[in-house]
């Protein structure tokens, strides 16, 4: 190899001053160099080696976003940082591997939850000059207290998802409505929940009409905390009770005839009109319109007569075709328990004592000694009249046939004061549908207002049919039980774990509940009924799947043969 001096070399330098590649025109401004840039830059690095890559991201992995910080380098001296970027050498960098024995955990990966600031309760995260360790959601790592991770998602929820996380993305449930609408029913007025809750009509407390039935005084053992070991069993009793519609009432029958009122209904049918902007499960009320007077009835097997469960849940109960296998976890099979154990729960915690107990003026109106095998149950009914006038030169009043489940003494003068007996349930805190709830048997005693609350939001519409019920009958009391499964995995047994008693008036203060709100809408439908010229037949339908009712005209000859519509109700099996 032929060797080159070093003043070969020095004769092959490009002749002038300083080093590098000669200086261009393009790239210069008197004779120095330069990159091109526009007077609306923004400022605000002398060098920024991580603006651009060789994939079109920027340094943080994430697209250029167009024109949001740099507007003009779109048009003038755009992609010169490129300039300055290193040459890369990609099929070096696609052959390059690294050869370890241990296993690499993807830090993104599925189920992993990351802790910003501090990490496990007592303990120091990684905040402080230190990069974030990706920590698992189960017991230790990344949990915060209560169980919740500090993203706000529950650290032992099922491959790491967190509440309202994709809340958006979730398919629509698609309920059926409770009734078919016929082509021949005409659409005479479409409310929206919004136009509702804006209604207000203040009322007098009522005044009693006439009372039939009987009471037996309430156990208030069952106020008391029961101990762990015995916690009493709910046993089914065999009790004659009745839920008769509106106009199959021989009482109000009677009434009616006597013109005492423009408006009849029961408390049942009444307060699921009262708290309709609550709803979410679809129902319907039927509307008979006869001379100048109205009844609110219901069809047989209808909505009304069950006891819903979870009916606000964010996340409701699902149903089969939604892809829940649980079959006693549907709605369905829920509304049923929930109805079993209120009908029982009612009947066991009074003191059948035919030497004690409140007679009312007339007997049980629906009860037929000669016909029934069973004994009554411990029911008044109490039919009490409402002023509903918006003028003195526009009368309207309204009756509704009221129901008491129990009488009990006041402890202070002795005085007697009727209770109202109805029962929350608790099928499976863990379960899909349950709403976040607590587990009663561990809370109930230490955090009761939680439990209250959590019920208050997951069962709004029915707490509050119940407290405009109790309102209604003008009832001292409000006590209401807290059954659950003796094994979440059956519904056929149940245990009682307390019992809380409220004043109606106070509970509703509590669930911001407005009873002037509900006789605006009572009135608001009556008056839209009364303003058609003739008798006729209405339904009030609430739409399965938006917060709207739908009034109806049907003829009169609809739902007098119902058999092709009604639903036969699941069983629940009985008490062992």
């Amino acid at each position: 190899m032929a060797t080159t001096s070093l003043a070969d070399l020095i004769s092959a330098l490009p002749e002038g001053d300083g080093w590098g590649p000669p200086p261009v025109t393009d790239t210069t401004l008197n004779g120095v160099p330069y990159a091109p840039f526009s007077k609306g830059d923004k400022l605000g690095r002398m060098a920024d080696w991580t603006s651009d890559s060789k994939d079109g991201r920027d340094g943080r992995g994430g697209r250029q976003q167009y024109n949001r910080n740099y507007r003009d380098q779109q048009i003038y001296g755009a992609g010169s940082n490129a300039l300055f970027t290193a040459p890369v050498a990609e099929a070096e960098e696609s052959q390059f591997s690294v050869v370890s024995r241990e296993t690499t955990k993807t830090r993104y990966g599925r189920g992993a939850v990351f802790t910003r600031g501090r990490g496990q309760r007592g303990g120091r995260g990684d905040a402080r000059g230190g990069r974030n360790q990706p920590q698992r959601g189960g017991r230790g790592g990344g949990q915060g207290y209560g169980g919740y991770d500090n993203r706000g998602g529950r650290s032992n929820a099922p491959r790491g998802r967190r509440f309202g996380w994709k809340d958006y993305d979730k398919p629509t449930r698609n309920r059926d409505a409770s009734v078919n609408i016929k082509p021949d029913w005409q659409l005479l007025e479409e409310i929206d929940f919004n136009r509702l809750a804006k209604l207000n009509l203040e009322t007098d407390e009522g005044e009693d009409m006439d009372a039939y039935g009987f009471l037996y005084y309430y156990d208030r053992s069952y106020d008391k905390q029961p101990v762990k070991a015995t916690e009493r069993r709910l046993v089914p009793l065999d009790r004659a009770a009745y839920n008769v519609t509106t106009s199959s009432d021989p009482v109000i029958q009677e009434l009616a005839d006597k013109d005492e009122a423009t408006i009849f209904a029961t408390d049942s049918i009444l307060s699921m009109l009262m708290c309709s902007t609550r709803s979410v499960y679809p129902w319907d009320i039927l509307i008979v319109r006869q001379g100048n007077k109205i009844f609110l009835d219901k069809r047989d097997s209808a909505a009304l007569d069950m006891v819903t469960v979870n009916e606000n849940a964010a996340d409701a109960p699902m149903e089969a075709t939604d892809g829940n296998k649980e079959g006693i976890n549907q709605p369905g099979a829920l509304a049923e328990e929930a109805t079993y154990i209120n009908h029982n729960f009612a009947n066991q915690v009074v003191l059948e004592n035919e030497n004690q107990k409140v007679e009312m003026q007339h007997g049980n109106p629906f009860y037929n000694a000669s016909e029934e095998t069973e004994p009554p149950a411990s029911k008044a009914y109490k039919y009490r009249r409402f002023d509903l006038s918006t003028s003195e030169e526009d009368p309207m009043y309204l009756i509704v046939r009221t129901e008491l489940d129990a009488v009990q003494k006041n402890v202070i003068n002795g005085d007697d004061q009727f209770v109202t007996v109805k029962a929350l349930n608790e099928f499976d805190n863990k379960a899909q549908g349950s709403g976040g709830a607590l587990d009663w048997r561990t809370k109930l005693v230490s955090q009761r207002g939680a439990v209250v609350a959590t019920e208050m939001k997951n069962n709004s519409v029915k707490l509050a049919r119940w407290t405009v019920q109790s309102i209604l009958s003008k009832a001292d009391v409000m006590k209401i039980g807290f059954v659950s499964r003796a094994n979440p995995k059956t519904n056929d047994k149940h245990v009682i774990l307390g019992v809380i008693g409220w004043k109606p008036k106070d509970f509703a203060n509590q669930m911001n509940l407005s009873l002037s709100n509900g006789w605006g809408i009572v009135r608001t439908i009556a008056d839209m009924c009364l303003k058609r010229g003739e008798d006729g037949k209405f339904v009030l339908v609430k739409d399965p799947n938006k917060s709207i009712l739908r009034l109806y005209e049907v003829p009169n000859d609809s739902f007098e043969d119902d058999g092709e519509e009604e639903t036969v109700p699941e069983t629940v099996p009985e008490e062992e």
